[in-house]
């Protein structure tokens, strides 16, 4: 799934309500997890006191976050000041979600009363039965957890490619972070943030371009 539609109309699905277990109203959104969060946040519901996105089916561990359609839900709340919880679980087939129910009601409750500021919190669940889960880690993000196989194929006059994520990395993951958690059947939680700017690096991005701008101004149109 992607991070985010835009300028792009998409359908919101007629409200149901819950199914007498949980006893709340549900809509559909034809859209991204992101757009699910947008719409909700900002149009259907006020006060709201935590974002889930998720449960997905397939880990976001590692480099993961930054292609996650998940996680760019969750932080559609996060830069909301709400806190925040994207949860995934390390399983695309015979996905059991049992495990993520039991460690995400009691971290609901925890963060309801959370007054250290806003947290964005990161869940995987490795691929395992309840009773083979060997602790809960909060972690650090890791490398990268999969490489990428192409598979090209011509039909009829055309070309097409399809991506897997299906190759194991050979890099080593450090002890305390998230796909090493999930390798020693651990539930990995991952306090997460979206600052990406590398501003160390900016004396040495002046210096390469060094007369560009100039150049730029001067030049006529």
């Amino acid at each position: 799934a992607g991070e985010w539609t835009v300028g792009q109309e998409f359908q919101l699905g007629s409200e149901n309500e819950g199914d007498g277990l949980y006893s709340v109203s549900a809509f559909s959104v034809e859209g991204t997890p992101a757009d699910s969060c947008v719409l909700a946040l900002e149009n259907l519901v006020k006060d709201v006191d935590l974002v889930v996105s998720g449960i997905n089916a397939g880990s976001n561990v590692g480099w993961d976050v930054m292609v996650s359609g998940t996680v760019g839900g969750a932080i559609q709340g996060f830069v909301r000041g709400i806190n925040t919880i994207a949860i995934s679980v390390a399983a695309v087939t015979n996905t059991k979600y049992d495990i993520a129910e039991k460690i995400l009601k009691p971290l609901a409750e925890k963060l309801k009363d959370y007054t250290g500021g806003t947290l964005f919190l990161n869940v995987n669940i490795p691929k395992i039965e309840m009773t083979q889960v060997a602790g809960v880690r909060v972690t650090r993000l890791g490398g990268r957890s999969w490489g990428e196989n192409v598979r090209a194929e011509n039909v009829g006059p055309e070309k097409r490619y399809w991506i897997s994520r299906n190759k194991p990395s050979s890099e080593t993951p450090a002890p305390d972070s998230d796909i090493a958690a999930l390798k020693n059947n651990c539930i990995s939680i991952t306090p997460l943030h979206i600052g990406l700017g590398n501003d160390a690096a900016m004396p040495a991005v002046e210096t390469l371009l060094g007369d560009i701008p100039q150049q730029m101004l001067d030049r006529p149109d």
